[in-house]
């Protein structure tokens, strides 16, 4: 879910920085990858007017590190291979080992690009034929910064793509590059500087800004940021409410009475289940909250065994009933389901507590309401509602914000410490925190893709992003407009931007999770795209998309370029289903559509005067069957250009 918002910021100032011994930038290291057949940069810190000699294969540079005691060189490209050694030599000496050079992309977004490997579709089976060790992934950790930063915050590293370290990639990334991998036979790269939650404004430099006509006026209302002033004085807010929910924090001794059926919570507030406690009364609020459920059973179900679903809980869980720990789970994305040993439950009062565990963003059981339930046979117990809720502990490190809150800090810090890193191309998948400013975006995005070119000083680099997948996320159609729908018209339109391409998704996604499972049809449909646009591929690589429209009476023909064989259906039916048909009142209506060769003819009785024709223009938009023969879906689209929902929406400094 869009959630993964909090941040704890990292004390160091590189201003004060002692640079004692030689040392390379964060984001290199054993078992990365470097970009084949393209310059590659190296550089690092040292003291000031430090000599320093960088070898790589035959290629030797000699550099002096300057005032500030930053370093660089520049290697001439190399072929694909590998496992290499890269040395550094200063007055200390460095050997990173295990080298490839491959293909590397940046792998960016909101949370839908952050979603691992281990909370795909069949992740079991996924991981374990994971046996790719050229593909290597390094995860950024999350970070933000009021100004650029010359390195990342945190150590990381490259894993290759191992069942023991798969299951933490990119799931979009991964099925990405698995596909690459095996079409190029060469190593890959993914570099995952992606975080849940975010709006895409945060991820734009304030150069990029300045140099818009739509947002300089914006950026220039940014006040100096100071993120650790402001994490102080959010810290010690925290504190106050959590003492007006429920007074002081609780000893140790009296947190571990919590699990057990005999103590009385008949004091603590309650708190709507399934709900994220930030949207109730502890807003902002990470760190460790107890729930408690009471649960009577009849006698003839006393004894049996049962069976525990919690759905999904952010973060981490340890839960118990009657005292006893029935099951535990690590990870916000995994449902819960726990087995209750028979003999546990009793006739009467029973208790299930539920002890939570929240780093950032949104904490505790958020699932659907029909996912939390207590099973005894054949009979089922239905647990949404109230439950009685107290804070166990708060997070004790007051550094921490809401990036959200200001444009470009996102760029600075987890972007503009990888530049100048070479690599192939970006990709992308954001929009879902966009939606309600869906207009906007249309400048918004060029905008970034176009920072971040000149940025790295590569003004076409490739950049593939993911359309928005469907979800309800509020009812959105064509009869009351759809932001979602708005959303994905302008990532379609991005496409004039050169060297770029989409993956469309919307036959793919849930109705009630904004995180679809199946990553492996998002990541193909990247790779079809970058196999064809970037590899020069004779593939079919996108779907249909609408090319125009004519008016024949009562009827409106629409006509499409990127047929492939042909237009299809999913189902093999000449029936399409999707379409909405409006006159000059601009009222949708569901309409009838049929192929008829490589064009649909849509119409409907109500409307004999046809002006406008939509497809798939919905939040949810899994309804659509117009595909490809090669299995590729039709873009969601819209004939007219009458206004939306999100016309007058902007950005603004939320702070």
């Amino acid at each position: 879910m869009n959630k993964k918002i909090f941040l704890v910021i990292s004390a160091s100032l590189f201003s004060t920085l002692v640079y004692a011994d030689v040392r390379v930038a964060k984001i290199f290291g054993d078992g990365m990858v470097l970009q084949r057949n393209q310059p590659i940069p190296v550089w690092g810190w040292a003291d000031k007017g430090e000599d320093v000699v960088v070898a790589f294969r035959t290629q030797t540079r000699k550099v002096q590190a300057g005032t500030d005691g930053k370093w660089q060189v520049t290697f001439g490209p190399e072929s694909a291979g590998g496992p290499y050694t890269l040395r550094v030599s200063g007055k200390n000496k460095l050997e990173l080992k295990d080298i490839l050079v491959g293909d590397v992309w940046i792998c960016s977004g909101q949370s839908n690009m952050e979603w691992p490997l281990a909370s795909a579709q069949r992740a079991k089976e996924e991981i374990a034929a994971a046996n790719y060790p050229q593909i290597r992934h390094f995860k950024v950790r999350n970070d933000a910064g009021g100004q650029p930063k010359e390195d990342l915050a945190f150590e990381g590293s490259w894993k290759p793509a191992l069942p023991e370290n798969a299951g933490d990639f990119t799931a979009v990334g991964y099925f990405f590059a698995r596909e690459l991998h095996r079409e190029l036979n060469v190593p890959i790269g993914l570099i995952n500087t992606s975080w849940g939650g975010t709006d895409i404004e945060p991820w734009i430099s304030k150069k990029g800004f300045e140099n818009s006509n739509d947002f300089k006026q914006m950026i220039a209302s940014l006040p100096a940021i100071d993120l650790q002033a402001e994490a102080k004085a959010r810290a010690t807010a925290i504190q106050e409410l959590v003492k007006g929910f429920q007074g002081s924090l609780p000893t140790a001794e009296t947190a571990a009475s919590w699990r057990l059926p005999s103590f009385n919570d008949s004091s603590w507030p309650k708190m709507n289940v399934p709900q994220l406690w930030e949207q109730g009364a502890l807003k902002d609020v990470d760190g460790t909250v107890w729930l408690r459920k009471s649960v009577d059973i009849a006698p003839e179900d006393a004894g049996k065994e049962a069976s525990l679903s919690l759905g999904t809980i952010d973060d981490n869980d340890e839960t118990f009933v009657n005292g006893t720990k029935v099951g535990a789970t690590t990870g916000y994305t995994v449902k819960r389901t726990y087995s209750i040993p028979k003999g546990l439950l009793k006739p009467g009062k029973n208790v299930i507590a539920v002890r939570v565990e929240d780093f950032s963003g949104g904490g505790g059981l958020y699932g659907e309401a029909a996912e939390l339930y207590l099973k005894l046979g054949s009979k089922v117990v239905p647990l949404a509602g109230p439950w009685a809720s107290q804070v166990e502990a708060v997070q004790t490190d007051s550094n921490f914000i809401n990036p959200n809150s200001y444009p470009t800090v996102l760029y600075n810090a987890m972007i503009h410490p990888l530049i100048p890193f070479a690599m192939k191309g970006v990709l992308w998948y954001q929009g879902e925190n966009n939606a309600g400013r869906a207009q906007e975006y249309r400048k918004a995005f060029p905008l970034m893709i176009q920072d971040w070119r000149k940025q790295w000083g590569q003004p076409s680099f490739p950049f593939y992003f993911v359309q928005l997948a469907s979800y309800n996320a509020a009812n959105g159609n064509s009869e009351q407009g759809s932001t979602w729908a708005e959303l994905r018209e302008a990532q379609s339109m991005t496409l004039s931007v050169p060297n770029t391409g989409m993956a469309v998704t919307t036959d793919i996604g849930e109705e009630k999770d904004i995180h679809p499972r199946n990553k492996q049809d998002v990541g193909h449909r990247l790779a079809l795209v970058a196999l064809h646009d970037t590899y020069g591929k004779k593939i079919v690589f996108e779907g249909p998309t609408y090319k125009s429209m004519k008016i024949e009476g009562n009827k409106i023909r629409i006509s499409f370029s990127s047929v492939g064989g042909a237009l299809s259906t999913k189902d093999k039916q000449s029936v399409l289903s999707g379409f909405a048909i409006a006159g000059e009142d601009r009222k949708f209506k569901p309409a009838k559509a049929v192929l008829q060769g490589n064009e649909v003819i849509v119409e409907q009785e109500g409307v004999p005067k046809p002006v406008a024709v939509r497809y798939n223009w919905a939040d949810y938009a899994g309804a659509g069957n117009l595909y490809n023969k090669e299995g590729l879906p039709a873009a969601p689209f819209r004939t007219d250009t009458w206004p939306g929902l999100t016309a007058e929406a902007r950005y603004s400094i939320k702070k």
